[in-house]
């Protein structure tokens, strides 16, 4: 379970180094994410694939307020990515939109077959293991979800592919 205190944030790097930062970041302790897409580099005398950084000069890290400094210490980091000054977070949902790109995160395989009434579970993001009833499915990009909690209803918009069919209604 990912801790609700902990945020997703941009560290800005040297100029490439976003690999020796990733790494001395993981050696701290500290949550990193470097999406790398696979490439192949041609030279002279050889052809090899090799493994770059999606966003140059990026590293994502996940932080609470107590190692949102200490990721600064570490030797290659600019800064952080901010507006006006102010820190800005990334939402769970984009980064987990770039590791389904890269096909980190596998596409539910189910998206085209979701219907209304469906019981759901939510299989990746912070509301991982979250399971409810699918309300509407008209966009499969965005369902909206309800969630029996508390015994009060939450209704939220979710991607399809961060969640899974449990059972659908007529196939009980």
């Amino acid at each position: 379970m990912l801790d609700a205190t902990k945020r997703w944030y941009a560290l800005y790097t040297k100029s490439r180094a976003e690999k020796k930062v990733a790494k001395e970041l993981e050696e701290k302790g500290i949550a990193v994410y470097l999406p790398l897409q696979k490439t192949m580099k041609q030279w002279s005398d050889r052809r090899k694939t090799v493994y770059e950084p999606l966003f140059r000069s990026y590293v994502f890290v996940r932080v609470n307020n107590e190692d949102y400094i200490g990721a600064l210490t570490v030797s290659g980091v600019v800064c952080y990515v901010t507006i006006s000054g102010e820190k800005v977070h990334i939402p769970d949902y984009q980064i987990d939109a770039v590791r389904t790109f890269l096909g980190e995160l596998a596409l539910n395989e189910e998206l085209n077959y979701f219907e209304d009434g469906d019981e759901i579970e939510v299989v990746y993001g912070s509301l991982k293991g979250l399971r409810g009833k699918l309300v509407s499915s008209k966009d499969q990009q965005k369902l909206i979800v309800q969630i029996d909690a508390l015994k009060q209803n939450i209704t939220l918009i979710i991607p399809s592919y961060l969640i899974k069919r449990i059972k659908n209604p007529t196939s009980r």
